[in-house]
């Protein structure tokens, strides 16, 4: 159990650094604005580079990787469609759009139309 709340305590440490490391990278990011943007960026690349390398150490970080390296997997076993498929899903969904669209447009223009002349303001 003791070994079990080191390892816990270890875990929030390395976060913490992770994200101090991060904030650090922000502020020099911001505080030294008058040096090149391309230094300024890589080294915020840099920064946040290290602090995911040191979550990655923690048991949420190699959850975390490992639950990516499972959906990469998955996706290998996604069966995609064709181009053909493809093409004629599209050209359905945009054929059903319109005429949905018409259909609002006509019962826009109805109701428009008949509070009008309910309220008599019609021609």
């Amino acid at each position: 159990m003791n070994s079990e709340a080191g390892t816990e305590k270890l875990d929030v440490f390395k976060l913490s650094l992770a994200l101090l490391i991060i904030l650090a990278d922000l502020v020099c990011f911001y505080l030294f604005d008058d040096y090149s943007l391309l230094f300024r960026v890589i080294a915020l690349l840099a920064g946040v580079a290290v602090s995911v390398v040191i979550a990655l150490q923690t048991a949420k970080g190699k959850e975390i990787w490992s639950y990516f390296h499972d959906a990469q997997i998955e996706v290998r076993k996604v069966v995609w469609p064709t181009r053909q498929e493809t093409i004629q899903t599209t050209l359905i969904v945009v054929i059903v759009v319109i005429i949905v669209a018409i259909i609002l447009w006509l019962l826009d223009m109805f109701l428009g139309w008949s509070i009008s002349s309910l309220m008599g303001h019609g021609d």
